[in-house]
């Protein structure tokens, strides 16, 4: 199991506009369209004093090495399902249709000074006898480049710069 744990910023707001964000099909959206997502669907509905949130998208497999392409194909589908329990915590679980891999964990949205923290924890496990580290490290590396994009969009998006 491969452990990923990512801290994420966003200046000048509060957690309650990342919240609001968050909670918004078209930033979701936008987010599969700067990754370039081969398929995307999105639903997003209140909870209690949070919210679920249900992400299915698709991403090509031409960029990673060709023994994992070998197991995945042409594109590789993730499912991802957020919790939030309130605007500052949620639960997610990651799961690869059809593939022995999934990822746990949550992520807290917190206030520091003018800015808000996004923190990660996720475990990677994926089930495949011997290159089963090898795929944990790829798509723990991949999990953090599509947070990392979700972040620089999303700064974009808060500041009401964000262009489609």
């Amino acid at each position: 199991m491969k452990r990923v744990s990512h801290t994420l910023t966003y200046p000048g707001t509060t957690v309650a506009h990342v919240y609001a964000m968050l909670a918004d099909p078209a930033y979701r959206k936008a987010v599969g369209e700067y990754q370039r997502v081969t398929d995307f669907s999105c639903d997003i509905t209140p909870a209690g004093g949070g919210m679920q949130v249900r992400l299915e998208q698709a991403h090509g497999t031409d960029r990673i090495p060709s023994f994992a392409q070998k197991l995945v194909g042409r594109e590789i589908r993730f499912v991802q399902e957020e919790s939030w329990s309130s605007p500052s915590a949620a639960d997610i679980h990651v799961s690869i249709p059809g593939k022995p891999g999934e990822m746990t964990g949550g992520t807290t949205l917190s206030q520091a000074g003018a800015d808000v923290v996004q923190h990660i924890d996720l475990a990677v496990k994926v089930s495949v006898p011997l290159i089963g580290g090898k795929l944990e490290e790829l798509v723990a590396g991949f999990v953090t480049k599509s947070f990392d994009a979700e972040n620089k969009v999303g700064v974009k998006w808060l500041r009401g710069e964000w262009r489609v």
